[in-house]
């Protein structure tokens, strides 16, 4: 029997489908929603004809030249640069925090040198060993630029202090001194023309596989498959036997405007007492395209309750007991390997997602050549 079950039709699936169907399984993908794309979901605005990201920006940057070339298969990138701003106190300033942002904030004309310097004499130094996201951020930027563009933001978007969130969270405090306000330091940066929907679309664009929409993959169903590679919440998996797995979640409120609303794709806003933590304006996404009209959505971040759709994993202590006992009990399915995003209860980039995806077909591929079994998770969910 070469057939797969595949739970999702999201970049992880939708990878692992085209991969195996190309090696002559047959596939079946089921997704419970109404499209394709997960997360990922790009659509045109019937009022604007802009094309939104319906879950919240997308900007596909990655430096693995193989997934990078992989995606090319399936549309034409556009250059892009992802080039965001952020709003404190009544200021717009750059980030990541570079040199522009430095000297604006402090009302220098330091030089990369002098502003090196002047940072290591804003940040507390008697802070040996951050534990906190706090400690963190007042160790390598110093208390004003602490308060001003990340204590705000990520109390709104985490719901607690950042006091209370690990180091981890902030893994590096990306301060540049030069003039570069490129959000990211990848080498290959762009956005598809046609979309990310698209994209998976024609992944999924092949006479060995059968989507399913608005389809739920009950676990009964999985003895009629060779195997299953499951993109869904390993919680759900195992009917929330040991609690649900604590995530947040994203509200959108959509405005439609006229003319250019904000002249950038993304704004920060980092003071607490506004409730959105950012607005996009997702023309700016597509700036090869011109729109006479604009949408922009304000985003709120809250608590991810049952019925939500689930964003960022949280992570903190409660949640990785959880996940063990969850990855305990999944060492004892047979024929099944969870993936992706809720699979595995990780934070990921689009890039690291496909990089998975294919690294798992080919595991797959081997084994089953090999007669080996393949393994429950491919990559470690507390790794």
């Amino acid at each position: 029997m070469k057939k797969i079950g595949i739970v999702g039709a999201g970049f992880s699936g939708a990878v692992i489908a085209r991969e195996l169907a190309q090696a002559g399984y047959q596939c079946e993908v089921f997704d419970a929603r109404p499209h394709v794309a997960g997360n990922c979901h790009t659509e045109r605005d019937a009022e604007t004809g802009v094309m939104v990201h319906a879950y919240g920006p997308h900007i596909f940057h990655t430096s693995n030249e193989k997934v990078w070339n992989y995606v090319r298969q399936f549309d034409e990138f556009m250059p892009f640069t992802n080039r965001v701003k952020a709003i404190t106190k009544g200021r717009v300033f750059s980030l990541p925090v570079n040199l522009l942002t430095i000297n604006q904030f402090f009302g220098k004309t330091f030089s990369p040198r002098e502003a090196e310097a002047f940072m290591t004499t804003i940040g507390d130094s008697s802070i040996a060993d951050p534990q906190t996201f706090e400690e963190q951020a007042l160790k390598f930027v110093g208390r004003e630029l602490y308060e001003a563009f990340f204590k705000g933001y990520t109390t709104k978007q985490w719901g607690m202090h950042p006091s209370e969130l690990p180091a981890s969270i902030l893994k590096r405090l990306p301060v540049r001194f030069n003039y570069d306000d490129n959000y990211y330091a990848s080498t290959f940066q762009g956005m598809p023309r046609n979309g990310y929907t698209a994209i998976v679309e024609r992944m999924l664009d092949h006479p060995n596989v059968e989507v399913h929409l608005n389809a739920r993959f009950e676990r009964s169903m999985a003895g009629e498959y060779q195997h299953v590679f499951y993109s869904g919440p390993v919680d759900a998996w195992f009917d929330h036997s040991e609690g649900r797995l604590g995530y947040r979640t994203l509200d959108f409120a959509a405005e439609r405007h006229q003319g250019d609303y904000q002249g950038n794709p993304v704004l920060n806003y980092c003071d607490e007492d506004v409730p959105w933590t950012r607005i996009s304006e997702h023309k700016h996404f597509s700036p090869w395209e011109s729109h006479e009209n604009t949408v922009i959505f304000k985003e709120y971040s809250r608590y991810c309750e049952e019925n939500d759709t689930p964003y960022y994993p949280i992570r903190l202590a409660r949640e990785k007991t959880q996940l063990k006992r969850y990855i305990e009990l999944a060492s004892d399915e047979k024929n099944l390997t969870f993936v992706g995003r809720l699979g595995t209860y990780r934070y990921l980039d689009m890039h690291v997602t496909i990089g998975e995806a294919l690294d798992v077909a080919e595991r797959f591929l081997a084994a089953r050549k090999a007669e080996q079994p393949m393994p429950v998770f491919v990559v470690n969910p507390l790794g």
